[in-house]
């Protein structure tokens, strides 16, 4: 089964919050195991404008490097936009940021479990399978 990674879980992990510690266990055991680690190029954009936000490019285009030495695949938008309909769907119908929706769509459309601790996420629970990470 596919784990879909929202930004929130990656940033909790690279600003070495609470949940870096389950991060990093599920980044162990994806590539121990060879699980399938999901993450939306949207939310690859979200990480790296934070970073660029509030740090610096530099700090952004490092985040960016050890990304691609993870674990994780990122996946793109398909030519068919089923992804980016989904993620429409549930931006019309919950106050979620935009890029949430893209996470929320991912695994709706993998049919994987969400991981993160973003309250945002809240509201979709009873539709998709959401992994809680510790705040």
């Amino acid at each position: 089964m596919a784990l879909v990674l929202d930004a929130w879980a990656l940033m909790a992990y690279f600003e070495d919050e609470p949940a870096a510690v389950e991060v990093e266990r599920i980044l162990d055991e994806a590539e121990a195991e060879a699980d399938d680690l999901l993450l939306s190029v949207v939310n690859w954009g979200e990480i790296y404008y934070s970073v660029c936000r509030t740090v610096s490019v530099d700090a952004a285009e490092d985040v960016a490097r050890k990304l691609m030495t993870m674990p994780i695949r990122v996946v793109s938008v398909p030519d068919d936009l089923a992804l980016v309909r989904q993620a429409a769907k549930y931006k019309a119908a919950n106050r979620m940021s935009y890029a949430d929706c893209f996470a929320a769509a991912l695994a709706k459309l993998t049919s994987g479990t969400l991981v993160t601790g973003d309250e945002e996420f809240r509201p979709l629970s009873a539709e998709l399978t959401i992994h809680w990470l510790s705040r």
